[in-house]
């Protein structure tokens, strides 16, 4: 299963230009994705991180896997559990920055659901450019009424 950026758009708030994720594959029912960024030299945040030297800002990486995550979980759940709500990013654990992620390439995501208690989900991904492992992370999230 697959999901293109403007099917991804009816599971999250997230537009442009912080809707990171371009693509959702590999579904498997709330419990683990590929996220798709493609990370180009016209992205927003390009021109100032750095000036001649681009770099995907870490904090970016890191929002890329917790939309990726949100997008996994609301598909996976009744449209009725997700709508009018959002999903916020409770914590950070362990997040490593091995190589720097530069344009044009496709940073792919690969994510896992941990866990589950009510509201609250933990993650785990790894983020790769051409099989070279660029990052990872664990985190936490909520669903929450949007208000």
């Amino acid at each position: 299963m697959k999901l293109n950026k403007q099917e991804i758009t009816q599971l999250l708030p997230h537009r442009e230009p912080m809707l990171l994720i371009d693509e959702l594959r590999d579904i498997k029912k709330l419990s683990s994705a590929t996220g798709i960024v493609n990370v180009k030299k016209n992205s927003f945040f390009v021109q100032g991180h750095f000036p001649n030297n681009p770099v995907m800002p870490g904090v970016l990486i890191v929002e890329s896997f917790g939309q990726a995550a949100a997008a996994l979980t609301a598909h996976g759940l009744d449209k009725s559990t997700y709508e009018n709500k959002l999903v916020f990013l409770m914590g950070v654990e362990k997040a490593r920055f091995r190589n720097p992620v530069v344009p044009d390439c496709e940073l792919v995501l690969k994510i896992e659901a941990i866990r589950s208690h009510g509201r609250v989900w933990k993650y785990k991904g790894e983020a790769f450019v051409d099989d070279k492992k660029m990052a990872d992370a664990i985190w936490s999230a909520t669903i929450v009424d949007r208000k």
